[in-house]
């Protein structure tokens, strides 16, 4: 998962025409450390159709406040520097419940192409 370190790295990456989904997280977030094991196994299942961006919240706080990132971590799915779709939602999330939100990001897309 790539890293984001600036506003601009962020810009870039979502501006793509290829499906991002940004994952925001922070260091000390226990709901963030629980989805860590299985996240690159995600990664692999949907290499080729989304690339996945991580932004810490803490280093970004002015982007983090422009997208309304309130709670962690949180998912937005981006084509075009357009957001398509998020998942946030104040309970732990568990690998099924995001592997829905990927299957339904890859659907918006599909359906916002056409």
């Amino acid at each position: 998962m790539d890293m984001i370190q600036t506003d601009e790295a962020f810009r870039h990456a979502v501006g793509s025409e290829q499906l991002t989904v940004a994952v925001f997280k922070t260091t000390w977030c226990k709901d963030c450390h629980f989805i860590e094991p299985f996240m690159p196994e995600l990664e692999e299942k949907y290499d080729g159709r989304i690339r996945f961006v991580q932004v810490d919240r803490d280093d970004l706080p002015d982007l983090c406040s422009e997208l309304n990132i309130l709670g962690i971590p949180s998912f937005i799915a981006f084509r075009n520097n357009r957001e398509l779709i998020r998942f946030v939602s104040k309970l732990r999330k568990s690998r099924e419940e995001i592997e829905e939100f990927l299957d339904r990001a890859l659907q918006v897309a599909e359906a916002l192409k056409s």
